[in-house]
Order: structure tokens, then sequence, then C-alpha cells
């Protein structure tokens, strides 16, 4: 597998070139984020056809990379604006992809890793209300971050 291959087709992915996932994809590849879970090709290929669908301006920037004999971790941020809420202000998720490699080099199993609490819902209006709420209600110290403490107090 070559990496940077890879890595620039995600960072330059179109509608258009959608169709090229199997040149890096073995035909039963499996593939998770948090909002899915599929099997096949045509099936992530459908994944990124509705973010395109649902988001303008969508756009992968991998910031890093780590490779072994059996896989590669790409940390990247995916910028979009969104139509259904925050009047077409521009957003960004930061997350992890786990991609495992078969024995032809190609990309075999896929898992997305980001937090869609605090990157997504948090920011949808109401929504967001309830998971700063729940979120605050949960942490150590009643909210308050250790990192905005002062020196010698403790949650």
């Amino acid at each position: 597998m070559d990496i940077d291959r890879l890595i620039a087709f995600y960072q330059t992915l179109t509608p258009e070139s959608i169709g090229r996932f199997a040149e890096f994809y073995g035909a039963g590849a499996y593939f998770k984020d948090p909002f899915n879970e599929v099997r096949g090709i045509e099936a992530i290929e459908q994944i990124f056809t509705h973010m395109f669908r649902q988001v303008d301006e969508p756009r992968f920037v991998v910031t890093e990379h780590i490779r072994d004999a059996h896989g590669v971790m790409l940390v990247w941020e995916f910028s979009y604006r969104a139509r259904l809420w925050g009047r077409g202000e521009a957003q960004t998720i930061r997350g992890v992809s786990h991609l495992k490699l078969g024995s032809d080099g190609k990309i075999d199993y896929h898992r997305d890793y980001w937090d869609a609490a605090e990157e997504l819902y948090m920011k949808v209006p109401l929504i967001g209300r309830l998971m700063r709420w729940l979120r605050n209600a949960l942490a150590a110290g009643g909210g308050r971050s250790q990192a905005t403490a002062s020196p010698g107090e403790t949650g």
C-alpha cells in the first residue's frame, strides 16, 4: 500500500473520485464509524456519497500517520459546512482512522474513531445544550477542568 497515494486520495476526495475506493480497499472491506457499520466497497462508497449530500465543502486533511507491516493509523481533521444547523459556518471534526491491510495489500478493515458528542452533537443547538449539561454533570469536580483550577485546588 502506497500510504502517500492513499492520503492524497482522501485529501482530494470529490463526488467524482468516490469510484476509486477499489484501488485501495479489498472487495469485502469492513468499515465502521460512529454512525455506520458496513462491509463491501459499494457500501463504503455509499457512506462517502451520503457525506457529499449532507454537508458543503467537505475536506479531509491528514495531519499524521503511523504505519507498520499490518496497517496504518491516520490522524485527520475533517472540515465542512453544515447544511442542517450552524448557518453554514465552518465546522471541524478531529479523528483517527485505524486501517488494517489484507494479504493483497489493500485495506480490509477501516475503523474511524472520533467523539461524536464533542465534535458534532454539542454543536447542534438544542442537543448541544443538553450535551454540555450532561458533560458538566458527569465531570470530575462538577464540570470544572483541572487545567483551569487554581494551584492547590482539586475537584
